[in-house]
């Protein structure tokens, strides 16, 4: 699940090695958080949030395939 989320966000930003992402999990329950550089956090998040909800959607299929839940959090840059 974390792969597939640094994949599509390293893809989407200019700066690949500015993407950072934090995984945690209680059971069966996964947050990820994801920080981009500045610049980048129109990218990730897109108009109206529709990248930010696709994202959103593909994590969580893939963590139902696996019998888990997942969300994830794109957290301001500090």
């Amino acid at each position: 699940m974390r792969e597939l989320i640094e994949y599509i966000a390293s893809s989407l930003v200019d700066d690949p090695s500015q993407v950072e992402i934090n995984q945690y999990g209680r059971g069966s329950y996964v947050t990820l958080k994801l920080r981009v550089a500045k610049e980048d956090m129109g990218r990730i998040i897109g108009k109206g949030g529709r990248v930010a909800n696709a994202m959103r959607t593909l994590l969580r299929v893939s963590a139902a395939q696996e019998g888990k839940q997942a969300n994830l959090d794109i957290v301001e840059p500090g």
